[in-house]
């Protein structure tokens, strides 16, 4: 056996080579460690952004709220605490309306109180049975949209504030395409008509600053991803 001591040439190739296997070897486990799965708490939901939800940041505010109104009355009340929140906002923060973004959604039995006193007058009746409303005066049909009149006063929750005087401030309203259709049906059902030709003419006439979204709680979901407090009138 040969006692011979390596040469400095064959001990520098020697190192070359362990030094090639351990990068090698770390590089190997950097893979493995990058296709581990990191653990619940690390990760940070990022929710998608759909081009048909932009409107909602294209709202300026510093501040942003969203009321979630499936019924008539969340709808009057949402009114009633829209203006506190703008009246606040101005005594204690110095802010002004047009510093707020307010979004109130109206869907389910609220919906058909985003169409104009044009549509009640035509399909109140109609309108009305499905939403389980009634004038608070004559307990019939409202002939108008009696959240943006202010001949209810305190007969209403919104206390006399109407849909278009928070309009006038700012304030956006996002109508339930899903039960605008339905309420569609009622009314072609109840007058004849087509259902096309109806929502058609719901979606045309809208209040001050109302458009139509796919649906109310699809709307609500959006805005609280991007921002926007949730209050459940």
């Amino acid at each position: 056996m040969s006692n011979s001591i390596p040469s400095s040439s064959e001990r520098r190739s020697f190192l070359a080579r362990m030094n090639k296997g351990l990068a090698s070897f770390a590089a190997m486990a950097g893979v493995a460690m990058a296709q581990q799965k990191p653990s619940g708490g690390s990760v940070r939901f990022e929710p998608a952004r759909h081009e048909k939800d932009d409107w909602l940041d294209q709202i300026p505010g510093k501040h942003r709220l969203v009321f979630d109104c499936p019924t008539p009355d969340a709808l009057g009340d949402a009114l009633a605490f829209t203006g506190n929140f703008i009246r606040v906002n101005k005594s204690d923060y110095g802010l002004e309306a047009n510093e707020l973004a307010i979004v109130i959604v109206v869907r389910h039995r609220a919906t058909p109180f985003g169409y104009s006193d044009a549509m009640w007058a035509k399909y109140g009746r109609a309108l009305a049975e499905r939403a389980h409303t009634e004038d608070p005066h004559s307990k019939l049909a409202p002939k108008i949209n009696m959240y943006n009149s202010t001949v209810y006063g305190e007969a209403l929750p919104s206390r006399a504030a109407t849909m278009e005087s928070m309009a006038k401030q700012g304030v956006q309203f996002g109508v339930c395409g899903v039960s605008s259709r339905g309420y569609a049906a009622v009314a072609a059902e109840a007058m004849g008509g087509s259902v096309d030709s109806i929502f058609k003419e719901f979606t045309s006439n809208l209040v001050m600053n109302g458009r139509i979204v796919p649906a109310g709680i699809v709307a609500v979901a959006r805005a609280q991803e991007r921002g926007y407090a949730v209050v459940c009138a």
